[in-house]
């Protein structure tokens, strides 16, 4: 049987058992980040007496969700059931554990979701840690700030700030929550030492971003970059503290702050309709969805180059990586995929690997998923891949092949694989070769 009850830091934990394992939801990693804690950096979490029941998933952040009828709408977020009331008190995390004691040293996999930081939250419902725990690991997916909550940046802010700075709360925040999870996940039978990051999208980005400052340390073994990312991938943006302070001073504006006391006491719902028109702005202009207006900020304490730079300069970390795109991903032009051209996030994934290699370092494992999603016509499309790699595929209203099943089967445990080893590779499973220079491979994941 699983860890039901433990002792972390702030007291103890009861989680939900289940069929092989235990499901904690909505464990506090930060204060709530509200009132005078609104655009700040996350405070430690408080402590409590007794036995918190970690039953319910806690509240999604502040954002505005997908418009209905909409593709990702129907796709991913149309179950009322995985659809949490919003909050800005949303800074929680879940864990699934197969784990029967607390000596275990499972190795863990840390989830970071996407949503352009715009949107997105840990409990969404093609996220799952069942098939992981069959497969002997501890999976986590965390909250964290999003649009201007997590990442607003505006001279007010810098000026009340010690180190002149302001903005990237949301990664702050992932941060914490990482740190949270090295310092208590031996609670819930982890391995402190054995922290995969990984995420999607905008996920994907934090990703990178995490495994690219000195603040998280050593607290990352692996790192897994899903559809966005890389090396000279397009979708990086080196976003200086100055032009993000340009963004704020227009957010500020249009929601008619005469203060930053006046701008912390203002509803919810004002801020997510000011978000709404900076977005908007943003998109109609010639950057398209690569100029998203609330995206990590190099400010000389997260960041101090931009994103191709720190991996020339070798300033990333020397961990195990995994990279990848989907056929249809973001930034692909239909008419030049057809002509044998993938696009440049492709491209920008193996270069990530070209570069790690170059540096002496160990070349990536680099993934091309192609499997065109059965029940429409819009093929591997941005975030297709995360049915398969959760296990989640029976939540979804697709026509689902048995192939399709397969292929799930077999990225869970090349997931799993590495998130153990560094490696994919493992018994009964199609060989996977690092993407070196002498041989640049690929491996495609279809049925």
């Amino acid at each position: 049987m699983s860890i039901v009850q433990t002792v972390i830091r702030q007291g103890i934990v009861e989680g939900l058992p289940l069929a092989g394992y235990t499901l904690f939801k909505g464990i506090p990693y930060a204060k709530p980040p509200v009132d005078q804690l609104r655009f700040k950096a996350p405070r430690p979490p408080e402590s409590w007496e007794g036995v918190r029941k970690a039953h319910a998933f806690a509240a999604k952040p502040a954002q505005h969700g997908h418009q209905p009828g909409s593709f990702f709408e129907r796709e991913f977020y149309s179950n009322p059931d995985f659809l949490p009331p919003m909050s800005e008190d949303s800074l929680y995390l879940n864990i699934w554990t197969p784990a029967a004691d607390v000596n275990a040293k499972l190795p863990v996999a840390f989830w970071i979701h996407g949503g352009a930081f715009l949107g997105g939250y840990g409990s969404e419902l093609e996220f799952d840690g069942e098939a992981w725990c069959r497969r002997n690991v501890i999976l986590v997916t965390i909250n964290y700030r999003v649009n201007a909550f997590g990442f607003l940046a505006h001279p007010w802010l810098s000026a009340e700030n010690e180190q002149g700075i302001s903005g990237n709360y949301g990664i702050l925040d992932q941060i914490a929550a990482l740190q949270w999870v090295h310092r208590n996940i031996a609670a819930f039978g982890g391995d402190p030492e054995r922290i995969t990051i990984l995420g999607q999208s905008a996920g994907s980005m934090s990703v990178q971003t995490l495994v690219s400052t000195d603040l998280t340390g050593n607290l990352i073994k692996g790192a897994i970059l899903q559809s966005a990312g890389g090396y000279d991938s397009g979708l990086n943006r080196d976003r200086t503290l100055a032009e993000a302070e340009k963004i704020g001073e227009k957010f500020v504006e249009i929601c008619g702050a005469a203060s930053l006391t006046e701008l912390r006491a203002m509803p919810t719902e004002k801020l997510l309709d000011a978000v709404q028109s900076i977005v908007a702005e943003a998109f109609q202009g010639p950057g398209g969805v690569t100029a998203l207006p609330f995206t990590p900020i190099i400010d000389n304490h997260l960041h101090k180059a931009g994103y191709n730079a720190i991996v020339e300069q070798g300033w990333h970390k020397d961990i195990a990586y995994m990279i990848g795109s989907t056929r249809h991903d973001i930034s692909v032009d239909p008419d030049k995929l057809a002509a044998g051209d993938p696009g440049r996030l492709y491209r920008g994934c193996i270069n990530w690997s070209l570069k790690n290699e170059a540096l002496g370092r160990k070349p990536a494992y680099v993934y091309y998923f192609t499997r065109q999603l059965p029940g429409d016509n819009q093929g591997a499309f941005h975030s297709s891949e995360l049915w398969y790699m959760f296990g989640t595929l029976d939540r979804s209203w697709r026509p689902w092949e048995p192939c399709d099943h397969r292929l799930s089967d077999r990225m869970l445990d090349y997931w799993s694989n590495f998130v153990k080893t560094g490696d994919p590779n493992g018994d009964r499973l199609p060989a996977w070769p690092p993407c070196r220079a002498t041989e640049p491979h690929v491996q495609i994941l279809d049925c």
